[in-house]
């Protein structure tokens, strides 16, 4: 029996063998993408705190006269007096008759601040601008598209071909989980010495013995680690897995529509952004940050996103919906109040990058995804030695 499940053990891992190994290594870069990103981009993220911090509008405004063509989309404000505010925004192509007076940072304001402002595409994608909001200089403005970041992130979801990447990811995913249901049935051991004979790398003996051990007993140590990952991994790739999501847990997937703000004839005048920030910090004191989407239209409202510092997750943010006339609280959807699915659904990105449990869980994280890497090698080189010795 044991050898219907090697060979397939054996042909799976040769047919994803090659998308295992891009997957576990871009997942390990990825691990630790934010300690990255802040480690070597401090002034992108941090500055030096002072006694007072301008008025967010003003931060707009800096931005639009920067960016002309930039229509604002929302405004992230960290507790953290040292880091930058995070305003989003996306660029339209300009016209023909637009082109020359549509340069995204004007060069004197290069030259007179210290700031280092770095060109963004115009391609109506979203970028964000990083700003001082002491100085209400522009730190950076960052396309993710454009970074080294996204290349991974691009290998590791669809091997940087779209759609048809992204179903040999998620086939080579499904097929990940039966290499490793399969792995742990012919590992398991008929006696308590064999037992104890898995359990323990024999780097005493020869490189062959090594390999095989490497492969054997560390594969067994983070198999359920990879499953966890693999399957996780699914909710990216096939919708009908996301739907499973909310069948298993009898859940509709169906977010609340946000409320609508209503326009009053004798106070027609537009909430300013930190009057909301005001009343979103009085409503919610003990935040992370503060994300305040801009309304899209006459009817919409100020969404804002809060984390909380006792929220279960990075993606356990609750919702606060402001009138955009008066500023009143329209409606509150918090993290808790979701539905088994959606919470559960939310759970999936955190575990997925190893950050559910912080930086102890993301180390795990990073050796098992380094690890990954390795077996379609190790399981590779033992079975060519399988095909000499037959000779």
């Amino acid at each position: 029996m044991k050898a219907f499940f090697r060979n397939i053990h054996l042909y799976l891992s040769l047919a994803a063998g090659l998308v295992i190994v891009v997957a576990c290594f871009t997942g390990a870069v990825l691990v630790f993408e934010d300690e990255l990103q802040h480690a070597f981009n401090k002034e992108r993220y941090f500055v030096q705190p002072q006694p007072q911090q301008l008025p967010i509008e003003v931060l707009v405004k800096n931005l639009k006269q920067a960016v002309t063509l930039a229509k604002i989309n929302s405004v992230k404000i960290y507790a953290n007096t040292s880091r930058t505010v995070e305003i989003s925004y996306s660029e339209k192509k300009p016209n023909s008759d637009q082109k020359n007076n549509s340069a995204i940072v004007d060069k004197r304001k290069k030259e007179n601040s210290n700031n280092t402002t770095k060109k963004a595409q115009q391609d109506g994608t979203k970028i964000i601008a990083f700003v001082n909001p002491y100085t209400g200089n522009i730190v950076e403005l960052y396309n993710y598209k454009n970074s080294f970041f996204f290349t991974m992130m691009s290998l590791h979801r669809w091997l940087l071909s779209g759609d048809v990447g992204k179903l040999i990811v998620g086939i080579s995913t499904l097929l990940f989980l039966f290499i490793l249901i399969t792995g742990l049935i012919l590992w398991w051991p008929k006696t308590k010495a064999i037992f104890k004979q898995r359990l323990n790398i024999k780097f005493a003996a020869g490189w062959k013995r090594i390999n095989h051990d490497l492969h054997i007993v560390l594969g067994f140590y983070t198999a359920i680690f990879l499953f966890i990952f693999a399957f996780t991994a699914l909710a990216w790739s096939f919708q009908w897995f996301n739907d499973g999501i909310y069948t298993v847990t009898n859940s509709t997937k169906e977010q609340p529509k946000p409320p609508i703000s209503s326009y009053d004839t004798l106070n027609n005048k537009l909430v300013k952004v930190d009057s909301v920030y005001r009343l979103a910090k009085a409503t919610i004191q003990e935040a992370q940050y503060y994300t305040i989407q801009l309304p899209k239209d006459s009817v919409g409202v100020f969404t804002v996103q809060v984390l909380t510092k006792t929220a279960l997750h990075e993606t356990a943010t609750d919702s606060y919906y402001f009138n955009q006339y008066s500023g009143n609280l329209l409606n509150s959807v918090k993290f808790a109040d979701k539905n088994l699915g959606q919470r559960v659904r939310a759970t999936f990105k955190p575990i997925h990058l190893s950050s559910i449990f912080g930086l102890p869980s993301k180390i795990i994280g990073f050796i098992v995804c380094l690890l990954g890497v390795s077996f379609p090698i190790t399981g590779t080189i033992m079975w060519l030695n399988r095909i000499k010795k037959k000779k």
